[in-house]
């Protein structure tokens, strides 16, 4: 079987954009405030674009902070899931590759879940244009704490479902490539956090992921149903701790 391409898993978010507000994880307040550290400036009052918003789960808690923020997403469902949940925060069209902004027009560029959806070739000068001088780029992901002994195991049924590798995946969270020319110096931290979710709301989570949204209904429903025992003999009480690394990295220009 001919794996999904890249551009069919960008774009299968749009069908399950309420799936995907309801049920994705947030982030911690620890993440913005490192963030901070790095760029060297509060968010509060800084011009910051949030790439590839999606539904605005990371552009609403920019905005919290304080930040002048405004959202750029390509896609159709997305965009219009992120106008019903946040209408008094801007939304424009568009994705990294070719910015709809002007130079030097923002403090702060992030991307929560978003970069690997962008080609560097392209996204990183369009960054530099974008960005004013002392002006950073920050990219971020939630990612699998595969150290807790329920979330490896549940790695690997998903892995050996998908042929995926995860903990190799994590692996290639790091600054050679998400810049492969290496034309910026991205400093990398890691900040651990967890959240309680009943066992629905964790499996409506997985199965929101491209890789599972591109799968089919009926592969993907028969591997949740699975699922659903595993867990519901791990987490009796119906109740699961999802443990996450984010990863950031950020580069000042």
């Amino acid at each position: 079987m001919t794996a999904p391409s890249h551009t069919a898993r960008a774009h299968s978010f749009n069908a399950a954009a309420a799936q995907y507000a309801a049920n994705r994880p947030s982030y911690p307040p620890g993440l913005f405030d490192a963030v901070e550290d790095l760029a060297g400036r509060p968010l509060t009052g800084s011009r910051v674009v949030d790439v590839g918003a999606g539904t605005g789960i990371a552009t609403a808690l920019l905005h919290a902070r304080g930040a002048d923020v405004i959202a750029v997403e390509p896609g159709d469902g997305m965009a219009a899931q992120f106008r019903r949940t946040h209408p008094d925060i801007p939304i424009i069209r568009g994705n990294g590759n070719t910015l709809p902004l002007a130079t030097g027009s923002a403090d702060l560029l992030t991307y929560a879940q978003a970069w690997h959806w962008t080609d560097p070739s392209l996204a990183i000068p369009e960054a530099v244009r974008v960005l004013r001088p002392g002006g950073a780029l920050a990219l971020w992901w939630n990612t699998e704490a595969l150290d807790v002994p329920w979330i490896a195991d549940a790695a690997r049924r998903v892995e050996s479902h998908l042929g995926l590798n995860i903990a190799e995946e994590k692996l290639n969270v790091n600054a050679h490539v998400a810049d492969p020319a290496d034309r910026l110096d991205f400093t990398r931290r890691v900040v651990r956090w967890s959240r309680r979710v009943t066992v629905d709301a964790h499996l409506a989570n997985l199965g929101s992921h491209s890789t599972f949204l591109v799968q089919g209904e009926e592969s993907t429903a028969a591997f949740l149903a699975e699922e659903r025992g595993h867990l519901t003999h791990a987490f009796p009480d119906g109740i699961v701790e999802e443990v996450y690394d984010v990863i950031l990295l950020l580069s000042r220009t």
